[in-house]
Formats: C-alpha cells, structure tokens, sequence
C-alpha cells in the first residue's frame, strides 16, 4: 500500500462515520467516499498541511450535495422512512463506545429534522469535535453563520427529544419481554409493556407490509403486534437479539428471510416508541452478512 492510500485509510473510518449521519444509508456513505477517494487521489498530498482536514471538508461538501438530492427523494417515499443499519464492522470502534448514541436510529431520525447545512454544522462540531472555526472553513461559511446554524440544530433537536432513556440494558430487557410476548400473545400483555402515547414508524418501502403512517397509542401498536404474532404462529418465525447502530434490536426471519430489524425506546419501564424497518432492499445488507439462526429462539 502506497503512503497517500495508507494515509487515506488511516482517515477512512472517521470519514464514513461522518458521511453515515449525514446521509444515514451505508451505501450513499461509500459512494461518497469513493468520490473522495478520487479526488484524493489527483490531489498532491505533499501540498496539504493538514490531509485530515482536506478529507473531511471534500467527505463533507459531497455529502452536503447527496443529502440535499436525497431529502427531496425523501418526500416521495412510501409511507415513513428509516435510515439503513450498519453492519457491525462498518461502525467505527475506535469511537463506538463514545458515540453510539450518535448511530442509534431514533437519533439518526432527529437530524432528518434539520436542513442539510444544519445537519453538517452540527455534526462536525458537537459530534466529530471541530471547533466552529475548523467546521466553518470545512463547510466554506463564516464562523459566526457556522456558529449560528450548530446552534440552531441543538435547538431543533431538544424540541424533538422524545423522553426516553437511551440506557442499551433497559432496551434490552423490554425487547426480551417482547419477544416472550409474541411467543403468547395477547392484547392486554401486550399493551402492558407499552407507554399510552407509545409511537411506532414502519418502514417497508412499498416493498413490504407496513403501515402507511405512524401508529400512536397502546391500544393500537397492541392489536397489530397481536395480530402480526398470530400470523407467526402459522409460518415459521425466529427471533434473535443483535446489536445494530449503537443499541439492541430484535431482528425477525420469517421462513428463513430477514423480514423485520426493529429497535425501540424506553422511559426505562416502558416502550416509548418503535423503529421497525421491513424494507427488503435495506435489509439485504444486513441480510447477507446475518444468516437466519434455524430455528425459534
């Protein structure tokens, strides 16, 4: 390996990490890393003083104009939309630890509510740790405006925090109980592990089944989730825990075929809202490197 492709590895990681939350699909995050490595690659790296910056600010600026493109993309899709899982070597381990809440899906949601430019500001500060000067000269604005619009989005997104605790092991023994619960269904247990103002978003992409808009309240999420565990008891349905995008998720075959990946929040006693992506074309990732276990769990 030549020294300006080791060097470009070196950087890798950080880079897809950035292009992820910005664009929240793997795979528009290494298109565009395959663009920035391009331009790396004519660049005279002998030139830069400072290579990590120049590949952040080229990683950004391309992301910046892919989002823009996607957000409008967006507004057609079928019914909500949810970003793409990682598969768990994509996500960076050198940071995992102290960025994982940044890759949870409930996060990735919240910068779905912030402009394009909002979103990079915000990233590259509060997230990757630039300062306003370094993020402003990445993004091509001046400090002050950089300033403005990091600012606006941390704004933004505490109105749209839902109240929920982001703690993996509480997540974890209410995706457990679930679980037992669809072995067994019934309405009332069921509802029992539900918050009253529980919210849930499904994705199937005009793909797969799945409701068309968001479905809020106990009673409600109750009887889908009975009716879907009734159709389990007629097909062979296996279920299994796995950490996906910083947090626990309950992943669903359905005669041997990833159908579900779905994650959830909690108030720490309580399903608080659920994430559940049924887009085949965005489980084939996942698919491919997750086979199914065989046999219910």
């Amino acid at each position: 390996m030549d020294a300006q492709t080791a060097l470009f590895q070196q950087h890798r990681p950080r880079l897809f990490g950035l292009a992820y939350r910005m664009l929240g699909t793997p795979g528009d995050a290494e298109d565009v890393l395959h663009d920035a490595w391009l331009r790396w690659h004519e660049q005279d790296t002998a030139l830069l003083d400072d290579p990590e910056a120049w590949l952040v600010t080229v990683t950004t600026r391309l992301a910046l104009d892919r989002l823009r493109r996607a957000k409008t993309e967006r507004q057609h899709h079928v019914g909500p939309w949810l970003p793409e899982p990682l598969i768990a070597e994509e996500e960076e381990p050198q940071t995992r630890a102290e960025r994982g809440e940044s890759l949870q899906i409930s996060f990735l949601l919240m910068l779905e509510r912030l402009s394009a430019e909002e979103r990079a500001a915000f990233l590259l500060h509060d997230i990757f740790d630039y300062s306003h000067a370094e993020a402003a000269a990445m993004l091509g604005i001046a400090e002050d405006a950089c300033r403005q619009r990091a600012h606006r989005a941390k704004q933004r997104l505490r109105e749209g925090r839902p109240r929920f605790t982001h703690a993996p092991e509480a997540q974890q023994r209410l995706l457990e109980k679930f679980m037992q619960a669809m072995q067994q269904p019934t309405p009332d247990v069921l509802k029992s592990l539900f918050a009253d103002d529980v919210m849930m978003l499904a994705d199937g992409g005009g793909r797969a089944t799945a409701a068309l808009r968001p479905l809020q309240g106990s009673d409600r999420v109750a009887r889908l989730y009975t009716q879907i565990a009734a159709r389990y008891q007629t097909v062979e349905a296996v279920h299994r825990l796995q950490w996906l995008n910083g947090a626990p998720a309950l992943l669903t075959w359905v005669e041997g075929e990833l159908a579900t990946v779905m994650w959830i929040e909690t108030d720490g006693e309580q399903i608080v809202a659920i994430q559940s992506l049924r887009d085949p074309l965005k489980l084939a990732r996942l698919k491919a490197v997750t086979p199914s276990p065989g046999r219910a769990s």
